[in-house]
């Protein structure tokens, strides 16, 4: 039996549906594009251009749920499967777009440049609880109009793993889109097999600006999934309760459906976000909140009450450091992100309201994704029944250490963590060196950028990314890529 966790029942799903569906129908939605206000009109929705608002009528809002798909998976850059999201599979990803690192020896924050990107991309090939990459860091060491494409290239030329990815202005998409095109062998292989997930912000309350309203657009015709993020703050730009919260996700998630759905049915998605509750104390939106939790479970709900993949920005930390506090708020988000089945989980190595990333905080967070996705397989007999032989061999044994029924379920039943959590007793623990959390999870992360070996990927392909690449750095002013490590 798998466990689970429940926020909402049927009914209250019910009415936030149809409260959203009444606000994107009287209230509408601003989208700062003509070009795409022009799209929605012709399928229906009523367009107020001095406002650039679109009124969504049902029947379009349900024309656009009856196309979309319930289901896709991602590959990896050598074509493999590593993602299926469907039902209440779960899949851990970093956290993405920080505009700092935690430097560890120095123990202050500092902007991210090629070096940091590249570890962290070799960390990350080495945790297998892990499925995706994520850009996690925004490099300082480039041009910014190429600094989103940049990080896509750096994660395709050292990592397998698929890629949580997104474009920083519309003029960034197609730069990205021909880099994952160049990877996978071409655009129909890539449509095929996709690659990476692009995200897609909505600005709370009720606004699509011309850049992402843009890339939702092009990753629909491109058939590159995105997952729809929308942003509301419960007690700032949304209202304080968790309900009406929900209501507003809900609108502004199916706003974002809609205008995806009329540039490509059938495209895929996944039903995400990364809202949070505002602490008007300190002004912040803390995203380890217990409140942001419940909310990323709820709107999860309600996703699924439609039948999509899922997606939330959840078991990641406001604190500043690997202290208490990022462990408590990761592990929790973490525990109920598996137990309320959300398919695609960011956030890990992510702290200070999802600007900092750390290295050393990702290889513990990964140990705390491990427990919870061994929480979220639940409890099950393996052989327990008849009980009778396993205790008459106990009582003739004395222990059941290298039984057979122990030797074949003991990897299965028990995981194991690796050696960033601390389970040797006091003794042997102060032989070896009696090291902190912060000292064992450095030496693992130095550990899994010693041990990476290059990517599988062909090198004609690397060879032509980075002609691509260079390309570009050249066209933004730049003599030259930065040397990878």
């Amino acid at each position: 039996m798998r466990p689970t966790v429940r926020f909402l029942d049927d009914a209250l799903i019910g009415r936030i549906v149809d409260e959203a569906r009444g606000l994107l129908e009287k209230l509408g939605v601003e989208v700062q594009d003509p070009g795409l206000l022009d799209v929605l009109g012709e399928h229906g929705a009523r367009v107020e251009r001095g406002t650039s608002r679109a009124f969504l009528p049902g029947a379009l809002l349900d024309r656009a749920l009856a196309t979309a798909p319930r289901a896709f998976r991602l590959f990896d850059v050598l074509g493999d499967p590593t993602h299926d999201f469907t039902g209440s599979k779960v899949h851990f990803t970093p956290g993405s777009s920080a505009l700092n690192v935690l430097d560890w020896p120095a123990q202050t924050v500092r902007r991210p440049v090629t070096a940091d990107y590249a570890a962290c991309a070799k960390v990350v090939q080495g945790l297998p609880h892990i499925a995706a990459q994520s850009t996690a860091f925004v490099p300082a060491d480039v041009p910014d109009a190429i600094a989103d494409a940049y990080r896509l290239y750096l994660s395709l030329m050292l990592g397998e793993k698929p890629v949580v990815t997104g474009a920083f202005t519309a003029e960034g998409f197609p730069l990205m889109h021909e880099l994952l095109a160049i990877a996978r062998g071409g655009t129909g292989d890539l449509r095929a097999k996709p690659l990476a997930v692009f995200s897609a912000c909505p600005t709370s309350p009720f606004k699509w600006s011309r850049d992402t309203a843009r890339n939702v657009v092009d990753c629909a015709r491109a058939g590159v999934p995105v997952e729809f993020i929308a942003m509301p703050m419960a007690g700032f730009l949304s209202p304080v309760t968790l309900t009406g919260t929900v209501v507003q996700h809900t609108a502004e998630t199916l706003s974002g459906i809609v205008l995806h759905q009329c540039a490509a049915p059938g495209a895929p998605f996944l039903y995400g976000g990364s809202p949070g509750v505002f602490d008007i104390r300190y002004e912040t939106t803390p995203m380890g909140a217990i409140e942001t939790m419940m909310i990323d479970a709820a709107y999860n709900e309600v996703g699924k009450s439609f039948g999509f993949p899922t997606q939330a920005y959840t078991a990641l930390s406001d604190a500043k450091r690997l202290d208490a506090q990022a462990g408590l708020e990761t592990g929790m988000g973490a525990a109920l992100a598996v137990l309320a089945g959300i398919n695609s989980v960011s956030g890990p190595g992510m702290m200070d309201f999802e600007n900092c990333v750390s290295l050393e905080k990702l290889v513990v967070d990964h140990e705390i994704c491990g427990m919870a996705l061994r929480l979220g397989r639940g409890i099950e007999p393996r052989e327990d029944f008849p009980a009778l032989p396993r205790f008459e061999e106990l009582l003739r044994e004395e222990h059941l250490l290298i039984s057979p029924h122990t030797r074949k379920y003991l990897k299965s039943e028990i995981a194991f963590p690796g050696p960033v959590i601390d389970r040797a007793s006091r003794a042997r623990w102060a032989e070896e060196g009696s090291g902190t959390l912060g000292d064992r999870a450095h030496a693992e992360v130095e550990r899994l950028i010693g041990q990476w070996t290059p990517s599988r990927l062909a090198d004609d392909l690397k060879g032509a990314l980075t002609e691509r690449m260079a390309a570009a750095a050249k066209a933004a002013g730049a003599d030259a890529l930065p040397p990878l490590p």
